[in-house]
């Protein structure tokens, strides 16, 4: 046993495992970090950044994290009910007046948080817009998006809407009347010390970026007003996407996975309350499946499951099926991902964390496969 209460053999099997990913070509390279305790049992850098092999990832790599974006702008919204700027109960139309009307008036903050809004499972409010500039991409929600059911009947995890309503909220309702940038930076990566995180690409970090190949794993391209590709808005320095556009690395992304796991505080600087972690932990979707994976697993024969949705938290669950946080970690693991490439969970029960960024988007069902098999050999290596 090391000092991490973790076994090398397993952990050395978990890089073995990665290679032979790599060497299949299912992806380029990836970052693992494994933790028990608070204690760094794996933290590797394993293949490239690009196609060719000519880019080797380093250990501050800095990533596109796509949709784990997400969980910063949850844990923002999880603060500021406890500091009491609204509540789970707060309609947003009564936070967002652009969005309004009709069926719109019933989505509360909750159905925002559990992806039970009744909104429809969009990946862009235009087709082919810019997608850089917060305040366009409000409007364009507000002006086309409209309820396709109404709320708490159906879990359908949200791409894009749900975020943005919840990120203009927090604009909204912030007494500093703060942007999101400055949000995510004063309350979470100054206070968590993420030094390599940044709202957009800063410029200081594009040395280290791993620019996202797609390689046609995703229904859309991502636009930023500089042109610089059909992707280009992972590349924008100041790009605000509260669902997908911050940058980071593992070491960064340990930290927050780290302040999870410790009831909302780290090293001296508390972000969360105990209360609150343990409400966005518990399971508030029952048995309903995300009807988003559940139509992609049929593509594979697989049968729908419940999807496990907290508050903005993804779960484990107690359901045998396929999963990216594994088959061997407790229900109560939690966590969040990003389209085809990036993962975080903490298992409390195990007191485990993990924490991989990889590059070569993955299509969905072989990324759920391959997160699977990499958590179920992480969580076996506690002793």
């Amino acid at each position: 046993m090391g000092d991490a209460g973790l076994n090398q053999a397993s952990l050395d099997h978990l890089q073995d495992t990665v290679r032979g990913d790599i060497s299949a070509g299912r992806y380029h390279g990836a970052v693992i970090t494994v933790a028990r305790g608070g204690r760094v049992g794996l933290h590797a850098a394993i293949g490239t950044a690009d196609a060719r092999g000519c880019v080797p990832l380093r250990s501050d790599s800095v990533f596109s994290i796509f949709s784990i974006t997400k969980a910063f702008t949850n844990v923002l919204v999880l603060r500021a009910i406890e500091r009491g700027q609204f509540a789970l109960t707060t309609r947003i139309c009564e936070l967002v007046p652009g969005f309004s009307g009709g069926a719109r008036e019933k989505i509360t903050l909750f159905h925002l948080l559990t992806h039970t809004s009744g909104l429809p499972i969009l990946f862009e409010a235009k087709p082919g817009m810019y997608i850089d500039r917060f305040d366009e991409v409000l409007a364009a929600v507000c002006e086309v998006v409209q309820p396709a059911e109404p709320p708490g009947e159906r879990l359908a995890y949200s791409p894009f809407v749900n975020h943005v309503l919840m990120a203009e909220a927090l604009r909204r309702t912030d007494p500093k009347h703060r942007a999101y940038r400055t949000m995510v930076d004063e309350d979470l990566l100054q206070p968590l010390q993420m030094k390599d995180t940044s709202v957009g690409l800063r410029a200081d970090l594009k040395p280290r970026h791993v620019v996202p190949d797609f390689r046609g794993n995703y229904p859309i391209g991502h636009k930023g007003h500089s042109d610089l590709g059909p992707n280009g808005a992972f590349e924008e320095e100041h790009a605000e996407m509260p669902w997908v556009g911050i940058a980071s690395t593992v070491p960064d992304m340990y930290r927050l996975a780290e302040m999870l796991r410790r009831g909302g505080t780290l090293d001296g600087a508390r972000v969360l309350s105990p209360a609150i972690i343990a409400q966005a932990r518990r399971n508030w979707t029952g048995e309903k499946p995300n009807e988003l994976y559940a139509q992609r697993g049929r593509e594979r024969g697989w049968d729908p499951v419940p999807g496990y949705i907290g508050l903005g938290f993804s779960l484990r669950g107690t359901a045998l099926c396929h999963h990216m946080f594994g088959t061997l970690t407790s229900s109560g693991t939690f966590g969040n991902y990003g389209a085809g490439s990036t993962l975080y969970w903490v298992d409390p029960e195990r007191d485990v964390t993990f924490v991989c960024l990889s590059a070569g988007v993955m299509e969905s069902n072989a990324n759920i496969e391959r997160f699977q098999r990499l958590s179920d050999i992480a969580i076996g290596a506690a002793l």
